[in-house]
C-alpha cells in the first residue's frame, strides 16, 4: 500500500506506544504498530504523543486581539469588560475585525488549534461582526473548523432589536443560536429567553449554546431552564450551557437535583477556566469562592464537559495565546483534579469532549477519520499538560501546515549533560 504520509513510532492518548499512522487522500487509513507500505512524506515520531488536534468550543473571536481599544478594562471585572466592549463596537470596521480574527487564526494553527466555536455579537444594527466572521470562516475553511454562535451580548430582551436581529444573523448563515439569559432585566425574562431560543433552534434543526449562569448569584438557576427546554423540544445532543460558574455557589443539596437533570437532557457544559477563575468571585473578600463551575461531579453524572479559552487579549481578558494546553492546566488546578484520571480527562476536555460538543465530522486517530493531527513534545497527555508542550508538527488532511522547533535548552555544566529536553525528564509512570 501505498501512502502520502506515515507517520511512525507514535504514542496515542490512549496510551498505545510504538504505532504507526497511515495517510491516504486526507484520511487516516491505517493505525497500528509496524504498518507496511512506502509514503511520499515520512514522520518519525519517535515515541512522542500525537494527539488530535485542539479545539477551542468557547471563544469571541469578533473581540479578539482588541486589547487597548478605545481603554483598558484596569478592574478586569465582567461587566466593565462588557462596557468596554459597548464602546468599542460603534468604531468597529469590517475590514479591522477580519484582519484580527485572521491573525488570531494564524496563530491558533502553530498551536494545533484547528477547531473553533466562537461567539459573535449581533446587537449591532449593521451586523459587522456576524458579516466579518462569516467571510473569515471562508478563508480559513481549508485548515481551521470555525462555527459561529450568534450571541446578543446585550440581552435578547434587553437589546432594542435583538430579537429580529438575532434572526438576520441566523438568516446569514451563523450556525449555533446563543443568549445570555443572567443579563436580562429579570430572572422572568432571563427564563423566557432561554425558552424562546430554544425554540428556535428546534425549529431551524440547529445547536444552541448559551452562556448560562456566569454569575456569583447562587439564584441564577437557567441552566435549569435550559435543561427542561432541551428535554422538552428534543434538543439532547445539540444543547450546551457555557460557564455555568453560579452552580460554584449553589448549595449542595440544590445540586444534587440539578445535575440529574443536566444529564437526563444531554446538555453539555463548557467551562473557561482562565476567564471563570479572573472574573468571578470579584466581590468577595475572603474566603474568595474559586469561579468555576463543578466539573468532576458534573463529569459523574455523564455529562460531556469542555473547557474554552474564551478571551485572548480583550476587553475581559489581557493575557493568552491561544494555547489549548494553558487552559486544561488552569481546568486542572482550579478544579483539583490532580488523579491521573482526572488529568487525562483535562486533556479530553481540550479535545475528544469539544468535538462532541461541536458535532465535528470525521474527529480523532481511528481509521476512517480526517488525517488532522498533532505532534507533541510529550510523551502523553499528562505531560503535555505539564510542559505546556511545543507543537513539533500540525498536519490537517495528511499535509504538514505548521512546525516548531523543540525545545532543548544547552547547559554548559562541568560533568552535566550539554543538552536538556524537559520532556526526558519525568518520572514514566501508568
Amino acid at each position: 500500500m501505498m501512502f502520502d504520509l506515515k507517520v511512525t513510532n507514535a504514542t496515542l492518548p490512549d496510551g498505545r506506544s510504538g504505532m504507526d499512522i497511515g495517510v491516504i487522500s486526507g484520511r487516516i487509513a491505517a493505525v497500528e504498530a509496524n504498518v507496511t507500505g512506502e509514503a511520499g512524506e515520512v514522520i518519525d515520531a519517535a515515541g512522542l504523543l500525537v494527539s488530535p488536534p485542539f479545539i477551542d468550543c468557547h471563544f469571541h473571536m469578533d473581540a479578539t486581539l482588541s486589547l487597548g481599544q478605545p481603554r483598558l478594562n484596569e478592574s478586569g471585572r465582567l461587566l466593565d469588560g462588557i462596557q468596554i466592549w459597548g464602546e468599542l463596537k460603534p468604531l468597529l470596521t469590517h475590514e479591522a475585525v477580519i484582519e484580527r480574527a485572521m491573525r488570531y487564526c494564524d496563530l491558533a494553527v502553530t498551536q494545533g488549534l484547528l477547531a473553533i466555536r466562537t461567539h459573535v455579537d449581533i446587537c449591532d444594527e449593521r451586523l459587522l461582526g456576524v458579516e466579518a466572521l462569516l467571510e473569515v470562516k471562508k478563508r480559513v475553511a481549508p485548515y481551521i473548523d470555525l462555527q459561529l454562535v450568534a450571541f446578543p451580548q446585550d440581552g435578547y430582551y434587553r437589546y432594542p432589536g435583538a430579537v429580529d436581529l438575532l434572526k438576520r444573523a441566523l438568516d446569514l448563515g451563523v450556525d449555533v443560536v446563543g443568549g445570555i439569559p443572567h443579563f436580562e432585566r429579570t430572572m422572568a425574562d432571563g427564563a423566557a429567553s432561554v425558552r424562546a431560543l430554544c425554540e428556535i433552534a428546534a425549529e431551524r434543526g440547529l445547536m444552541i449554546d448559551l452562556h448560562c449562569d456566569e454569575t456569583d448569584d447562587p439564584l441564577s438557576r437557567h441552566i435549569e431552564t435550559l435543561s427542561y427546554e432541551t428535554q422538552r423540544l428534543g434538543l439532547g445532543g445539540r444543547s450546551t450551557g457555557s460557564h455555568l460558574t453560579s452552580m460554584h455557589s449553589m448549595d449542595n443539596y440544590y445540586v444534587s437535583k440539578l445535575l440529574p437533570l443536566i444529564a437526563e437532557a444531554g446538555v453539555a457544559a463548557i467551562a473557561n477556566p482562565l476567564i471563570n477563575i479572573g472574573i468571578q468571585g470579584r466581590h468577595d473578600t475572603y474566603p474568595k469562592r474559586r469561579g468555576m463551575t463543578r466539573v468532576p461531579e458534573l463529569l459523574a453524572h455523564g455529562v460531556t464537559v469542555a473547557f474554552g479559552h474564551d478571551c485572548v487579549m480583550d476587553p475581559w481578558y489581557s493575557l493568552g495565546q491561544g494555547d489549548m494546553l494553558d487552559v486544561a492546566s488552569m481546568g486542572l488546578h482550579v478544579a483539583q483534579m490532580t488523579s491521573r484520571d482526572a488529568m487525562r480527562q483535562c486533556f479530553a476536555a481540550v479535545t475528544t469532549e469539544p468535538a462532541k460538543i461541536l458535532n465535528l465530522e470525521g474527529y480523532g486517530l481511528d481509521v476512517g477519520c480526517k488525517a488532522d493531527m498533532v505532534l507533541l513534545q510529550a510523551a502523553d497527555t499528562i505531560e503535555a499538560i505539564r510542559l505546556k508542550a511545543t507543537r513539533l508538527a500540525v498536519i490537517k488532511g495528511g499535509k504538514v501546515i505548521a512546525k516548531t522547533p523543540a525545545k532543548v535548552s544547552a547547559l554548559d555544566l562541568a560533568g552535566r549533560p550539554e543538552n536538556i529536553d524537559p520532556a526526558s525528564y519525568a518520572p514514566r509512570l501508568g
